[in-house]
């Protein structure tokens, strides 16, 4: 049953969400600046260390699915709040962690917690505001997620240098007690409780599957597609998706609805969303490595080529919003998409004489492409189901566009490299440059996918 609020009350709500998101965003890319010095303090290899972010993003696979259960089953209020003091858990056991385990413990509740709380800001947002306006919103709310892991390494980086690595978690900290007093005055129960029962067998199914592959392709990149840490998790998680496909088919309430996958409208924002991650992901990953290990740049050149297109991607989110209000998705999807494929086909032709500030150029049109389109389509796939469901389908184009992130950061990596070692004796010193063309132009053949999606599977339609 859908209850009126204020203006005030909603805006009090939004604001709430978004430092939540400020917060959670920036402890998901903060601690790649930090790891040399949590390696040194822990006396570990660089190897393990890694397992801060790796082992981060394979709680938030675990936990994504779950999320769709629990806003539908336990308060709004009481969730957030859990969601919030976990997180703060999470910081606490990092902050006097005695040795790495405790400290990669933090780091999971740390997970769990963005994982509550990114999956609930969505569905809230999308449930309190009018169709009209769920576009503006969300673009600001995405502001809030995208800007803050842009910073969050540069400020992790001065943390460490002046009073060292602690203190990231200290200052995000005080950030999250702040939202939970606010939490604490402002929520309410604002999403609608269902009757359903936990169902073990399909938590269990999920995190074989979500964590199964997504800790797979996560290895890829370190131990190669043949190799048995990349390979059995990989065979885990596809087995784990079958299994869990065919029982929530099955169920008559079940655990994560894929069943609005039948709605067209929707499993085309899903594929667009997932297609659109491979290219960012991909291009996120390859930019320092052409500036860096192609072109022998430092890692600072690196930061300044990539960083105005990153800041370019958290500033247009809004502006996107807007524009998505206005004139609906098919227009921006298409204008998106365009863009997009001039970017990565202009990637083609950078040779070793190009100026960087060509690809840099590049990489702003690019970002402000995925600006546009990344939050569009999901605000837009969400709308195309009931109220009830909106949940389940935030959650789900979610975990799946996550998931596709992470495969095209192995997958164009991986082409980056066959190329260039195939290409070594037609191409000598170039070979490297050759192998990001056509990682680049591999990227430009999923834009064109996605181009005829916004062209040929969108209808022009208004979304209010």
């Amino acid at each position: 049953m859908s209850v009126k609020r204020s203006e005030k009350q909603k805006l009090l709500i939004f604001v709430n969400l978004m430092i939540t998101g400020i917060a959670t965003s920036m402890l998901a890319t903060a601690m790649t600046t930090a790891l040399p010095p949590v390696v040194e303090y822990f006396g570990i290899s660089t190897v393990t260390g890694q397992w801060m972010t790796s082992g981060y993003s394979l709680a938030m696979g675990i936990v994504m699915p779950l999320t769709a259960f629990l806003v539908k089953k336990i308060p709004t209020k009481t969730l957030y709040i859990s969601g919030i003091i976990c997180f703060i858990v999470g910081e606490l056991a990092c902050i006097f962690a005695p040795g790495f385990g405790i400290m990669m413990a933090g780091r999971v509740l740390q997970a769990i917690g963005n994982g509550i709380l990114t999956s609930m800001g969505q569905v809230i947002i999308l449930t309190i505001y009018p169709a009209n306006k769920t576009g503006t919103m969300m673009g600001w709310y995405g502001l809030a997620a995208t800007a803050a892991p842009i910073i969050a390494p540069t400020i992790a980086g001065i943390l460490v240098d002046t009073v060292g690595w602690k203190y990231i978690f200290i200052y995000t900290m005080v950030i999250m007690i702040l939202s939970l007093i606010m939490s604490i005055i402002n929520f309410s129960d604002i999403l609608t409780l269902q009757e359903i029962t936990f169902d073990v067998i399909s938590f269990v199914l999920s995190i074989f599957a979500f964590g199964g592959i997504t800790l797979g392709i996560g290895n890829i990149g370190g131990y190669g597609l043949m190799s048995l840490l990349s390979g059995f998790p990989l065979i885990i998680g596809i087995l784990g998706t079958v299994l869990f496909v065919f029982r929530q088919l099955k169920l008559d309430k079940a655990f994560l609805d894929i069943r609005i996958l039948k709605k067209k409208e929707y499993s085309l924002a899903v594929i667009a969303s997932m297609l659109l991650y491979l290219v960012m992901m991909g291009s996120s990953v390859l930019m320092p490595l052409y500036v860096q290990s192609v072109l022998g740049y430092s890692a600072v050149t690196s930061a300044l080529v990539t960083l105005p297109g990153s800041i370019a991607t958290a500033l247009i989110n809004p502006l996107a919003g807007q524009i998505y209000d206005k004139i609906g998705i098919k227009k921006l999807f298409v204008i998106g998409s365009i863009c997009l494929l001039i970017s990565n086909v202009g990637m083609y032709f950078i040779t070793l004489a190009t100026p960087l500030i060509a690809a840099a150029i590049l990489n702003i049109i690019r970002n402000i492409s995925i600006g546009c389109l990344m939050m569009p389509l999901l605000t837009w796939g969400t709308s195309q189901v009931s109220v009830g469901k909106v949940a389940d389908a935030s959650t789900l184009l979610t975990s799946l566009r996550t998931v596709a992130g992470s495969i095209g950061s192995a997958v164009f990596v991986a082409i980056m490299s066959a190329v260039a070692v195939s290409s070594q004796s037609a191409y000598g010193n170039a070979a490297p440059m050759r192998g990001v063309n056509i990682a680049f132009i591999s990227m430009s053949i999923i834009t064109l996918i996605m181009l005829g999606i916004a062209l040929f599977g969108v209808k022009e339609r208004r979304n209010f």
